[in-house]
C-alpha cells in the first residue's frame, strides 16, 4: 500500500511553507476575532468553545494541506486514523464522558467564565469552561482542575449569578442590653454604608437565645461586585459604634449571680495565715 509518491522540489517548500507560516498565524487572529464577535453577542464562556473549534478545525485543515503537498495518500490514512480512534473511544470512556456533560454544561449554563462558584469545599472564579475540564482559580491563586463529569453530578453554587447578593451577619448582645436601642445602631450603620442597598431594604431579625448572648440577625443588600467591600465594613463599624454607645458583645463566661439581683456575687481573695509550728501546742497522747 503507498502512502505517499512525490518528488520533493522548491514549488511544493514554497506552498508548504506558506501553509505552515501565514495560515497558522492567519488562524490565530481568526480565533481572536471569533472570540471578539461571539463575546459581544453571547457569554465568553460560548466565545471561547467557538474560537477553539475554528482553530482546531483550521489546524487539521492545514495539516491534511500539508501531508497532501507531500504526496501523502489520505484514503487509507484516514481509514487508519478512524480505526485508532475507536479503540482510542474504548480506551477513553472517561474522557468521552466528560466531553458529552462538557456539552450539557454549555447548554445548560449553570455558570459562565469570571463567575465565583463553589463546588464541593472548592470556591474561586471560573477561568475557562474546556471541553473534559472546567478550571477555577481560587482566592489564593491556585489553579483547580474539576472534570466536566464531576461538575455536573456535584451541586454547584453560583454567588455571582444574579446581580445583586444578601449578607446575613450574626449580631450577639449581653441580655441587659435594650433591643430597640441595638436595633436602631444597627439601622443607622446600614443607612451610612455607601455600598449596603435601600431596596430591597435591610432586615434585622430575632435569632436566639444563647447561653451568654441575645443573638440578632442582620441582613442587607449589595451589588455582587461590591459584596466583600460592604460585608467588611458593616462588620468593622458594628464593633466601633458598638463601643462608643457602651453596647456589650459578649463572649463565652459563667458568671454568679444571687438571684434577683443582676450584679455579680462580689469575691474577693485573702491571704492564708500559716501559723508558726514552733508556736503550736505540743500534741495531746
Amino acid at each position: 500500500m503507498e502512502f505517499w509518491n512525490y518528488t520533493l522540489n522548491v514549488e511544493v517548500l514554497i506552498r508548504v511553507s506558506v501553509l505552515v507560516f501565514v495560515g497558522i498565524p492567519l488562524l490565530g487572529l481568526i480565533r481572536k476575532w471569533v472570540r471578539t464577535f461571539v463575546s459581544e453577542k453571547y457569554s465568553p464562556h460560548y466565545a471561547m468553545l467557538f474560537s477553539k473549534i475554528v482553530f482546531y478545525v483550521g489546524f487539521i485543515m492545514v495539516v491534511v494541506l500539508v501531508l497532501h503537498e507531500f504526496g501523502f495518500s489520505l484514503g487509507p490514512l484516514l481509514g487508519a486514523a478512524g480505526i485508532l480512534g475507536i479503540g482510542i473511544s474504548f480506551a477513553s470512556q472517561t474522557s468521552l464522558s466528560n466531553i458529552i456533560s462538557g456539552f450539557f454544561l454549555i447548554g445548560e449554563k449553570p455558570f459562565q467564565v469570571g463567575d465565583i462558584v463553589k463546588v464541593n469545599d472548592i470556591v474561586g472564579v471560573v477561568m475557562s469552561i474546556d471541553t473534559l475540564s472546567v478550571k477555577i482559580r481560587v482566592f489564593d491563586n491556585h489553579l483547580v482542575r474539576i472534570p466536566n463529569e464531576t461538575m455536573l453530578k456535584s451541586p454547584v453554587t453560583n454567588f455571582t449569578r444574579f446581580p445583586i447578593r444578601r449578607a446575613s451577619i450574626k449580631v450577639s448582645v449581653a441580655y441587659k442590653e435594650d433591643l430597640d436601642r441595638v436595633r436602631k445602631v444597627l439601622t443607622d450603620i446600614v443607612d451610612d454604608n455607601p455600598y449596603a442597598l435601600q431596596e430591597p431594604a435591610a432586615a434585622i431579625h430575632f435569632d436566639s437565645f444563647n447561653n451568654s448572648s441575645v443573638d440578632l440577625n442582620l441582613r442587607v443588600w449589595s451589588q455582587k461586585d461590591d459584596f466583600i467591600s460592604m460585608l467588611t465594613s458593616i462588620n468593622l463599624e458594628i464593633k466601633k459604634r458598638f463601643d462608643a454607645f457602651g453596647i456589650e458583645i459578649p463572649f463565652p463566661h459563667v458568671t454568679v449571680y444571687t438571684g434577683d439581683v443582676t450584679k455579680p456575687f462580689p469575691i474577693a481573695m485573702q491571704e492564708e495565715r500559716i501559723a508558726d509550728t514552733d508556736k503550736l501546742p505540743p500534741k495531746k497522747d
